[in-house]
């Protein structure tokens, strides 16, 4: 059984309901966390965020399965200090861990936005490993139910059209040695498995970005292990730094081995804006 499965399973047998985890006014007593933080991070000190990192999320979603999220980090990526690696926890969600991003100090900025499915008022956490070992946790309560087990928002027959296709875009300049904002936006069911077909009464079979990789000129930008935690057609914004490289390109796989790619061509005479469409 995988990690994440035997969470799902821990969640189940706890037996919590939405009301009983609004209850929880402690972050440190959510069940499932001390779980996690046991298997995750046994034995390691988790000090608070103040100085390396801020969680932005809404206390209240306007929908739970689209739920903004943002971590900004409070220092550049340098060779001497930077973050290496950076976990998205959903507690009460039926996968909690949502995402393990892997950063490297040449990007500049180890700062992400997405978006992610809630299926019960929870705590979101946001734990940064830098890269002399030592952790750093931020830690929001979110008030949204149901995001895992909604519909999709596409029909079956549309979702598998456009399945696959990115895009690649850069909204900042390129400044040679100035981190520049980015976006990947894949086109993808990131179906959970939990909503039931309303006219069929079935389910459908988990589909669901498994992994994400950019790299700059050949060299890693980001990775990244995601699951269905993350909201339908996933979207992610980051930086790198611009260098005499000339492509930005991107890698998916998702859990049934499927595999789509996209490349950008940064073009010097129009630097601003450069979009890539690519299945």
């Amino acid at each position: 059984m995988s990690s994440r499965s035997k969470y799902a399973v821990l969640l189940l047998c706890l037996g919590l309901s939405a009301t009983s985890m609004a209850q929880d006014a402690d972050p440190e007593a959510s069940a499932i966390w001390q779980k996690l933080r046991t298997d995750l991070f046994s034995g390691m000190t988790i000090a608070n965020a103040e100085g390396v990192l801020v969680l932005e999320t809404p206390k209240r979603a306007e929908d739970a399965a689209i739920v903004p999220l943002a971590v900004h980090m409070r220092f550049p990526q340098t060779e001497s200090r930077y973050i290496e690696k950076l976990w998205l926890i959903i507690d009460n969600n039926p996968s909690p861990i949502a995402a393990l991003f892997h950063f490297v100090p040449e990007t500049g900025r180890a700062d992400i936005e997405t978006r992610v499915r809630v299926e019960q008022y929870t705590y979101i956490r946001a734990i940064a490993m830098t890269n002399d070992a030592k952790l750093y946790m931020a830690v929001n309560y979110v008030k949204a139910s149901g995001g895992c087990s909604a519909p999709a928002s596409k029909d079956a027959v549309a979702a598998r059209a456009s399945l696959g296709k990115m895009r690649l875009r850069v909204d900042d300049a390129l400044t040679q040695g100035h981190p520049a904002l980015a976006q990947l936006m894949i086109s993808h069911p990131n179906d959970s498995g939990l909503a039931m077909d309303q006219l069929t009464r079935t389910y459908a079979t988990p589909h669901y970005v498994r992994s994400v990789e950019v790299r700059y000129g050949g060299k890693l930008v980001m990775n990244a292990d995601v699951d269905f935690s993350i909201s339908e057609d996933p979207n992610f914004r980051f930086y790198f730094k611009p260098g005499s490289a000339r492509e930005l390109e991107a890698k998916v796989t998702d859990n049934k081995d499927l595999v789509f790619t996209a490349k950008l061509k940064l073009d010097e005479a129009q630097p601003t804006k450069a979009v890539s469409t690519a299945h």
